[in-house]
């Protein structure tokens, strides 16, 4: 299997046209019983790239999921991530801020829970929501409580690509790398899958009206999508936009842009200088005794 991750990264300072990038590719498994031998390939490669991660202890993993509702992000961190060890990776959902939350800046409540060096961490949505349901629906932004002359500023939503940017750029300093994943959806799947979630009783739970009304602002979702896609992919912190109509091809996409990212890295287990080497001959003669 061979996958260029290129087809699916959006370029840094090029527009995003949703209409133009598949939402379905040509299959890269021949059958279900392939696509479990491929996936299992990879989540056993990113075991190994964990556990170096782990022990460098120099970097940290943050990899960011957004979409469209029933685009499969849950699907992808269980499948993908499914065979990395609990104690290296952390997962968050960010919904609807707290009250606390509100009372502080829009990068302070995911800031809070980065990775730690060593660590994979992920968001299953993320502070890019504030530039996406909060532009959609205005009336989540006036709740906030900022400023009249920040919600005046007629650049105001480049103004927080710009803070998301420079928080990334800042990350990326510090030994955290990024990786945004869009699920690129079409709204023809995406109703499918919402009346799966009725008619499969076992998915039953899944299902809220809700969803049905926020497919009313599809269109100004994809618009708000394609600005924050165009302004906030750069070289160290990318977007990529996954044909996600297809859950097990997107896994598998999804798999090698993360190996790619870890193999990027060029990790090795750490040698041991000669001071280490004599502590290690002073423990083996302790446990000798």
């Amino acid at each position: 299997m061979k996958i260029d991750c290129g087809d699916y990264r959006v370029l840094e300072g090029k527009a995003v046209e949703f209409a133009r990038r598949p939402t379905m590719v040509k299959p890269l498994y021949k059958s279900r019983k392939h696509y479990r031998t491929l996936i299992e390939e990879q989540i056993a490669e990113l075991a190994v790239q964990q556990s170096l991660l782990y022990a460098n202890n120099d970097h940290s993993l943050l990899l960011i999921f957004q979409a469209m509702d029933a685009a499969g992000k849950d699907s992808a961190i269980k499948h993908v991530m499914s065979g990395v060890n609990p104690q290296g990776c952390q997962v968050y959902s960010f919904k609807h801020p707290s009250t606390a939350e509100l009372a502080h800046d829009f990068l302070w409540r995911t800031s809070r829970c980065l990775p730690e060096r060593g660590q994979i961490g992920i968001f299953n949505r993320s502070y890019y929501e504030e530039v996406l349901i909060v532009r959609v629906q205005p009336e989540i932004l006036r709740s906030e409580g900022l400023p009249r002359e920040a919600l005046a500023a007629k650049d105001f939503w480049q103004q927080r690509y710009r803070s998301i940017t420079d928080l990334e750029h800042h990350l990326h300093r510090s030994g955290t790398r990024i990786i945004k994943f869009f699920l690129h959806l079409s709204k023809e799947e995406q109703r499918r899958r919402l009346l799966r979630r009725i008619d499969e009783p076992d998915k039953n739970w899944k299902a809220s009206m809700a969803d049905i009304e926020q497919r009313k602002f599809w269109k100004q979702y994809h618009e708000a999508y394609e600005a924050c896609l165009g302004a906030t992919s750069t070289m160290h912190s990318p977007w990529y936009a996954v044909p996600a109509d297809d859950k097990q091809n997107a896994h598998l996409i999804i798999a090698q842009i993360i190996l790619d990212a870890l193999k990027g890295l060029r990790m090795s287990y750490p040698r041991s200088d000669r001071a280490r080497q004599r502590e290690l001959q002073a423990i083996r003669k302790r446990l000798a005794k």
